[in-house]
């Protein structure tokens, strides 16, 4: 859905921060607008990057928490490399501000392997992917800096275990929009062409 929100407002000329904004006033959603607000501020969301950059953003909802996220990426022969990201919590009153920041990166680390490598494949009706060697996780130089950013709140404690994980893949699915003006369209980004090349480079 949030990718699809970056392509409708590239079709309407409009910023896509701009965009969500819109739709958040007129819902009179301000716990969203306030991470939207965040996010743009602390993200530097509409100042220049160096060329071959972009970030991309995305905000979603899960168990009581809104999470937003902006992607920092760049392509290296079709394959997205993510330097940074920043996100912005509204998780409710804040019992571990530490454990938020931890579960944070973790969910981003999380998401991004699955969005780069996280596929099954079937071949005769066996699983191809038995192992470590075959089923790719994120390696430690794919990991981005990731910032975390609370929004003060009175609202009692929402969940902090998956929120982080949803918005990361179409964060980056949305920078790579920016990038090329091409959409996403399938999970994982990399095909397994590029998983192998990827695997083989890690090893060397």
């Amino acid at each position: 859905m949030e990718h699809i929100i970056d392509q409708l407002a590239r079709r309407a000329g409009v910023d896509p921060a701009a965009y969500r904004r819109v739709f958040y006033e007129t819902a009179g959603d301000r716990r969203r607008l306030a991470v939207l607000d965040e996010l743009c501020l602390k993200a530097g969301w509409g100042t220049a990057l160096e060329p071959g950059w972009a970030r991309g953003l995305a905000i979603h909802e899960a168990f009581g928490t809104i999470v937003g996220q902006v992607a920092e990426v760049r392509l290296v022969d079709g394959r997205p490399i993510v330097r940074r990201v920043v996100a912005v919590v509204d998780c409710g009153i804040v019992i571990a501000s530490d454990q938020i920041a931890a579960q944070m990166e973790g969910s981003i680390g999380f998401g991004l392997s699955a969005a780069l490598h996280g596929a099954i494949t079937l071949k005769d009706g066996i699983v191809q992917e038995t192992n470590f060697d075959r089923y790719l996780v994120l390696r430690m130089n794919e990991m981005p800096v990731v910032e975390t950013h609370i929004i003060a709140s009175t609202s009692r404690p929402t969940g902090m275990g998956e929120p982080g994980v949803p918005p990361i893949a179409p964060a980056v699915a949305n920078a790579m929009l920016a990038l090329t003006g091409q959409p996403t369209s399938h999970l994982p980004f990399l095909d397994g062409n590029a998983r192998s090349n990827a695997d083989l480079s890690s090893q060397s």
